[in-house]
């Protein structure tokens, strides 16, 4: 958690009605807003239009390979659950998207480049751990050399409302990666919400110039420090109340010393290799090409998908498979999360949202992998101090 003390400058309180007001705002300024939506039993992202669009009154609860939301009837809070399976990457990397497409004309060949909508999207409710997923996703393909066209499309122009984390999930483990549950900058404008039966209020803090233009006309008021302690005690209660923790002292060393000297059977024998991980997590960003042409071999369209390093045919070269077990795959994908990201980008590549906790279908959790890797690799370094003597 930021240990820097509040600009009150910026922090005001505001009240549940008045972020129709904001909301009103948003819209007015040309953005399609994406935000919480309860869809199929979860709460997924989806288009939104106004307040009465969010999950009031609705929690999750969340255990490996578990998720199941609720329905209060006196609860009015709008905030109450965690994250559900979507994340902002599936609007700005989306699952499926056509690069470009060839035509075929009087001989000639016509290449159409396919360039993401040019929508202005404002999300809405966006947590710490996906705040940081996106700075990460950011540095991989707009920090280096060769950026990635599509993606800083999908980038431009977002305006962003998050909310911290007043009520961590049972698969949370933010804090263990520095993430969470108060988000440290990086969004336009921030809400911690606190909902009691007494009272129902949310801090709202602002991050950018447009921020504080977006707020222009609505109903707040100066922040009081009684009113920023409830809510600083809310999250340092986050804070100690994780469902998980991630050991990361020495974890970058302690992945590569697994990788070769332990075997990952135990956990290769659980995996379905059915890329529910993959396919949920924030940062992740394999893809395959799809290459198609009419009957008649006058158009043909190259599409991007979203593919997965669990995907047996994601490792395939000419000869062979290099990765043709769940077990190596798994540990490929653990490895480079936990340590070659490090490498390549700076940073871990996993933010501790637990997504890949919740929905693996045979609940493999990634912090019991590490746990048990450390253990592991101590029994077969004692092994080898008595083989010595």
């Amino acid at each position: 958690m930021n240990q820097e003390k509040p600009d009150t400058n910026n922090i005001f309180v505001i009240k549940k009605d008045s972020l129709a007001g904001l909301f009103e705002n948003i819209t007015k300024a040309g953005y399609e807003m994406i935000g919480p939506k309860l869809k199929d039993g979860t709460i997924c992202l989806d288009k939104i239009t106004s307040l009465d669009d969010l999950p009031v009154g609705i929690t999750d609860n969340q255990e490996p390979a578990q998720y199941r939301t609720k329905q209060s009837k006196s609860d009015t809070s709008l905030f109450s659950y965690v994250v559900g399976p979507h994340s902002p990457k599936r609007y700005v990397f989306p699952p499926r998207h056509q690069l470009w497409q060839i035509n075929r004309v009087n001989g000639d060949q016509q290449i159409i480049a396919q360039p993401l909508p040019k929508t202005k999207l404002a999300f809405i409710g966006i947590r710490p751990c996906d705040l940081a997923a996106l700075k990460i996703t950011d540095r991989v393909f707009k920090g280096g050399k060769y950026t990635d066209a599509h993606y800083t499309e999908g980038r431009a122009n977002n305006f962003i409302l998050a909310v911290n984390c007043v009520k961590p999930g049972g698969t949370c483990f933010c804090t263990s990666v520095g993430t969470g549950p108060k988000a440290k900058g990086d969004f336009d404008l921030c809400l911690t919400e606190v909902y009691s039966e007494a009272e129902h209020f949310f801090i709202l803090e602002t991050g950018t110039k447009l921020g504080s233009k977006m707020i222009s006309g609505v109903t707040t008021k100066p922040a009081s420090k009684a009113k920023l302690k409830q809510a600083d005690k809310l999250l340092k209660a986050a804070e100690k109340n994780m469902g998980r923790q991630l050991e990361t002292d020495n974890l970058q060393q302690l992945i590569y010393d697994g990788a070769n000297r332990v075997n990952w059977e135990e956990v290769g024998l659980k995996c379905l290799s059915c890329t529910n991980c993959t396919m949920v997590c924030p940062t992740c960003f394999c893809t395959s090409l799809e290459d198609t042409t009419d009957l008649r071999g006058t158009t043909a369209v190259r599409t991007r998908v979203w593919d997965s390093c669990f995907n047996e045919d994601y490792s395939y070269m000419h000869g062979g498979n290099v990765r043709s077990s769940s077990r190596a795959r798994y540990r490929h994908w653990i490895s480079h999360k936990l340590a070659g990201w490090v490498d390549q980008f700076g940073t871990l590549g996993c933010v501790g949202c637990g997504r890949c906790i919740t929905w693996c279908p045979v609940g493999i959790d990634i912090t019991e992998e590490v746990v048990s890797l450390k253990k592991r690799i101590a029994t077969k370094k004692a092994e080898a101090t008595a083989k010595e003597r």
